[in-house]
């Protein structure tokens, strides 16, 4: 098997030439983040000598099991935690480290800021390499480690991680056959709003000329005051001082434990809803909302599927359960006129269920309001923003599942063929979707990243043109006006 080696800044690495790609697994782009390391900024990794062997993943950041009811998630989330302290590393797929000026795209991966990894057999960067795309892989500290806002330590380590990648391509991407000023990063769920929250960090300015945010929010962060709630709880739990020298000996596996024992946590304060509505105790903290915070000058696509919320019920049986106590506590707990905004979502969807109807307002309170609110901000300052609404629908849990949150991942990543995603409890359903979509998906992202236009108009504050992508694709101009104007 042909093994290319390719001399990064910091030292050599062995790759595998595979069919449509030269793949490196596993390389490191920051030092070790073990005991007080872990809770202070990442650092560059030190150089080494000799070649590295970089053909198989290493390990994945600290983290507990994360299941949701009948719905098999594995492969979105991935294998869990591989134990193994150097998991702050990258994966990239190349056509020919030896191209040159090939468009680059890092992604960053979802998983509720406490579970995921870059092993997720999703996120194979085969046909982004095969369409002349050099495609980043990435890990990042989660949980406790990664989010919790402790005193000493700086805020959104996590976060923190994301940017020292893109420190590293930049420095290393040529090596690699990738243009460094053709740059986009883009992610999913917590890793979405991690890319919108880069649109608001100075630090990761320059670092990237284009981003995508698929069903994340651009008003998802927690505020100082809700963090310190988090951080009392979780101090409480582990028995110390909510400081970060004394979580520093803490071993992982007690840090893994604790979080999974922060659930239920009450976030709300007089100035802030809990922007997760209970789903996570983990999220980037932030004084400003990204959303009000963008000053980056990239062009963006972004948008959500339309039906986020069904991954919340349906799996649990919930959504089959659902009543009109239901549809009223969703409101409360994430509006602050519930009667008003029941009733425009009543009016814009006269036939629907309790079921939907609470799957509606639970989506849009996760990632609708904040999606729709940095698409406004950022279109207001930036000509080439782009929206889209992913509609196609999955035929799991007897049809429950829909065009719910993460079901577009198959389809940007062009892995529909994934025999693990296929099945009556499996993430695409029983059914195949149709054999072009995927390609046209994933044709899109690149088409994006290669010349900052998905191929569809532009977004402005006057139209809202959006591209509902479905077995047929159809531009509507602000498909859910209604809806919308309730969470300005």
């Amino acid at each position: 098997m042909n093994e290319p080696v390719v001399r990064s800044a910091q030292g050599s690495v062995r790759g595998v030439a595979e069919e449509n790609a030269v793949v490196f697994r596993g390389i490191p782009y920051a030092a070790t983040p073990v005991g007080a390391a872990r809770f202070a900024p990442p650092q560059p990794h030190a150089a080494w000598e000799g070649v590295r062997d970089a053909t198989a993943f290493g390990p994945t950041a600290p983290q507990g099991e994360r299941n949701l009811g009948d719905l098999d998630m594995s492969p979105y989330f991935g294998p869990g935690w591989i134990p193994g302290a150097g998991y702050l590393t990258v994966n990239v797929w190349t056509p020919d480290p030896g191209a040159g000026d090939l468009p680059v795209m890092v992604f960053v991966h979802g998983g509720g800021f406490v579970a995921g990894s870059a092993r997720s057999r999703i996120y194979d960067g085969t046909a982004f390499a095969r369409d002349g795309v050099v495609l980043v892989t990435l890990n990042y500290r989660l949980g406790i480690p990664g989010f919790l806002d402790l005193p000493g330590a700086p805020a959104n380590r996590g976060l923190l991680d994301v940017v020292q990648a893109l420190r590293w391509v930049r420095e290393n991407i040529a090596r690699f056959g990738g243009n460094p000023d053709r740059v986009t990063v883009f992610g999913q769920s917590a890793g979405a709003t991690i890319v919108g929250a880069l649109l608001a960090t100075p630090e990761a300015h320059g670092l990237f000329a284009r981003a995508i945010v698929q069903s994340g929010s651009g008003l998802g962060a927690f505020s100082p005051e809700q963090a310190a709630r988090v951080t009392r709880a979780a101090a409480e739990v582990l028995g110390v001082e909510p400081r970060a020298e004394a979580f520093a000996d803490i071993p992982d596996e007690r840090l893994v434990a604790a979080a999974s024992r922060l659930g239920g946590i009450d976030l709300h304060t007089a100035t802030a809803r809990d922007p997760l509505v209970g789903l996570s105790p983990f999220s980037l903290v932030l004084d400003e909302q990204p959303a009000w915070a963008d000053r980056a000058d990239v062009d963006l696509l972004i948008g959500t599927t339309t039906e986020e919320g069904n991954l919340y019920l349906a799996p649990s049986g919930a959504y089959a359960r659902s009543t009109a106590d239901n549809v009223t506590a969703a409101a409360e707990r994430s509006h602050p006129d519930p009667a008003a905004l029941v009733e425009a979502y009543r009016k814009a969807r006269p036939e629907a269920s309790d079921g939907e109807l609470r799957s509606a307002i639970l989506g849009d309170a996760l990632f609708g309001a904040g999606t729709w609110a940095l698409t406004e901000a950022h279109a207001e300052r930036h000509p080439a923003t782009y929206a889209y609404a992913f509609a196609w629908r999955s035929g799991a849990l007897d049809g429950q599942l829909g065009a719910t949150h993460t079901v577009d991942l198959p389809f940007v990543f062009d892995v529909t063929g994934l025999p693990a995603l296929h099945g009556p409890k499996a993430i695409l359903g029983p059914e195949l979707p149709p054999s072009d979509l995927a390609r046209r998906v994933h044709a899109a992202w690149v088409e994006f990243a290669k010349t900052g236009s998905p191929g569809w108009d532009r977004y402005d504050t006057t139209r809202r043109a959006t591209m509902v992508i479905d077995t047929e694709w159809h531009q509507v101009d602000d498909p859910r006006a209604g809806e919308r104007r309730m969470w300005r």
